[in-house]
């Protein structure tokens, strides 16, 4: 009789482990699921604590960024005249590296960039395609000292009115760099060539910094 008490209370004193245990790992389940879906909504918080101001800007500077990056290109590799040629490698250098800061800024902030051009812009790219010689470069040039023009007043307005820290400091950044290519843009348009200025951006010495925050 005693024994088959014994065997019970085992039995028993299993069972309530066992349940206590499945209580235990239901409980860590609620627990780590309840701190993934805490975890996701500040995710999106994060990037909804952008505004839509920034967020436009960064919209349309990343659409430029990657036009004006195939635009140099196309210039490097078509241009009838050396200058065209080392701007539009600048174009390159300088638009790729923004780009690159532009993207860590918004995977910071949880704000989700397009990684394609617009077709309007995919049309201006077209349309120097079908160039070469000396109706490129004047077509780009002209194209050049349109698009920055406008970026600078872009870059300008954000600097001056954007909410957003980190997003307000990458346009003023930029800002010089980006009068510096307008500047140049217009001495190709003219007829300049902006020779002295690619001499300047080749230098070896003195433009080392410069250069790590030109767009």
């Amino acid at each position: 009789m005693n024994t088959r008490i014994i065997k019970i209370a085992h039995v028993a004193a299993i069972t309530l482990i066992l349940l206590t245990l499945a209580v235990m790992a239901a409980a860590a389940r609620t627990e780590s699921g309840g701190s993934a879906q805490n975890s996701n909504q500040s995710g999106d918080q994060a990037g909804g604590s952008v505004g839509s101001a920034d967020r436009k800007f960064a919209t349309t500077a990343a659409l430029d960024g990657m036009a004006e990056v195939e635009l140099g290109r196309l210039a490097a590799e078509r241009g009838a005249s050396d200058a065209v040629k080392q701007f539009g490698q600048r174009m390159v250098d300088d638009h790729s590296k923004a780009n690159d800061e532009l993207k860590q800024w918004a995977a910071t902030a949880g704000v989700t960039l397009p990684t394609a051009l617009d077709a309007k812009r995919q049309a201006a790219v077209a349309r120097m395609s079908g160039l070469s010689g000396a109706a490129f470069d004047k077509a780009y040039a002209q194209q050049m000292v349109k698009d920055h023009t406008k970026a600078v007043q872009l870059f300008q307005r954000e600097a001056d009115r954007g909410a957003d820290a980190g997003l307000k400091g990458f346009a003023s950044s930029k800002l010089p760099t980006l009068r510096e290519h307008l500047e140049m843009a217009r001495s190709l348009n003219t007829g300049g060539g902006g020779g002295h200025n690619m001499g300047g951006a080749a230098a070896p010495s003195g433009g080392g910094n410069n250069n790590a925050n030109r767009r």
